[in-house]
């Protein structure tokens, strides 16, 4: 791939490169330099930071015009990520990272779960900062309006700002009209979890089997400063994300305890 001094900017997902969410991902990202984009070839959602090890993945190109370039890969959105930085590149770092436009909220514990951040947690190892965007809208033909809007906005900012780098964002837009969102608010994630249940069914050959359902348990409905009531009251939340999950509040208790 030959590059040039244009700004690069990678762009990826995890519903799958035909879904409308990436396509407005990538017009959101021209605004901004040259597009490579790697989606997975079919939705690859809930895989966080899965990738490939024991099967072969095929990457094909599906898209080429003036300043877009766009890839599929029989991989995760982890392994889509993978290719191009340690292939497609060739050893050259974009200078952006956008993740989306998922279709569903990762809010929350969604964050744990989601392919499309973790796609996104990917491209800020690698020091370039990275954006998860997302709508709280599940529909196939969600309204993507705000959420270009909103995510263009986001980006511009912190890109221009020169907000310090290794930069990882997770940003929800929520399922409403354009004019009835109320702006951005800069927010915590969530503490909650999600109660899973299974519905059962026999197959032809009467054998079981389970389709997962189940909902989301805010562990704090009343809290102001998370994306959940930020979302649910009409706001883009945007969260910060880092990957260390050490927990330093425990490490004097640990100490102790593990002396005796």
């Amino acid at each position: 791939m030959v590059m040039n001094s244009e700004k690069l900017i990678f762009v990826t997902n995890d519903d799958g490169y035909q879904s409308k969410g990436f396509a407005a991902a990538i017009e959101v990202a021209r605004k901004f330099g040259r597009v490579v984009a790697v989606a997975p070839e079919r939705a690859q959602s809930g895989m966080s930071q899965a990738i490939t090890m024991y099967n072969p993945v095929y990457l094909k190109k599906v898209r080429d015009e003036e300043g877009v370039e766009v890839y599929s890969l029989s991989g995760t959105p982890v392994d889509c990520a993978k290719m191009a930085f340690d292939y497609l590149f060739e050893g050259r770092i974009p200078d952006l990272v956008i993740s989306g436009i998922n279709h569903g909220s990762n809010a929350a514990v969604n964050v744990l779960y989601s392919g499309t951040m973790g796609a996104a947690i990917e491209g800020s190892f690698y020091g370039c900062p990275s954006v998860g965007l997302s709508v709280t809208s599940h529909d196939p033909d969600a309204d993507f309006t705000a959420a270009v809007h909103y995510g263009e906005q986001i980006i511009r900012s912190v890109v221009e700002g020169g907000v310090p780098t290794p930069l990882c964002l997770n940003v929800n837009v929520p399922d409403i009209p354009f004019e009835e969102v109320r702006g951005v608010k800069v927010c915590r994630q969530t503490r909650g979890y999600w109660r899973e249940e299974f519905y059962s069914r026999q197959d032809p050959h009467n054998r079981q089997y389970f389709w997962l359902t189940g909902g989301f348990c805010n562990a704090e409905p009343d809290a102001e400063d998370t994306d959940e009531w930020a979302l649910a009251h009409g706001y883009v939340s945007v969260v910060p994300v880092q990957v260390d999950m050490t927990d330093y509040a425990k490490m004097d208790a640990l100490n102790t305890v593990l002396k005796h």
